[in-house]
């Protein structure tokens, strides 16, 4: 049950922001095997003055076109799922909406499955005792 927030510079179009949209979630689907359905994604636009980046950090050369990608998880999964996602992610928003690998910035957080509340005020996924 992962949870997208996806931030970026305003004034893309509509069909940019569905591209990423279908592009992470395939890569989840394919790489922490989210079932079908599971689609809970956000994007937040941002003008100049609020949104900040580091051009050059780590020798990695960033534009405008940025995209900070921040997916909250249960903590399952092996390094080896997280660094599939991170290259499927990639790939995938390169070819849609046509992303330079420069300009995604991934950040995975991992909690535990019993703080997830799908809705009606039960935690779905806590295991019984």
């Amino acid at each position: 049950m992962p949870l997208a927030h996806i931030a970026m510079r305003a004034g893309k179009p509509d069909a940019y922001k569905q591209a990423i949209f279908d592009g992470l979630y395939r890569a989840m689907r394919e790489t922490f095997d989210v079932p079908e359905d599971d689609q809970f994604m956000v994007v937040t636009e941002h003008d100049a003055a609020s949104f900040r980046y580091g051009q050059s950090y780590l020798d990695i050369s960033r534009s405008d076109d940025l995209v900070f990608i921040q997916i909250t998880a249960n903590n399952t999964r092996s390094t080896q799922q997280k660094k599939a996602l991170f290259r499927l992610v990639v790939e995938l928003l390169g070819k849609a909406p046509g992303l330079r690998a420069e300009d995604v910035f991934v950040n995975l957080i991992e909690v535990a499955r019993e703080n997830w509340s799908l809705g009606l005020g039960v935690a779905q996924y806590a295991r019984t005792e």
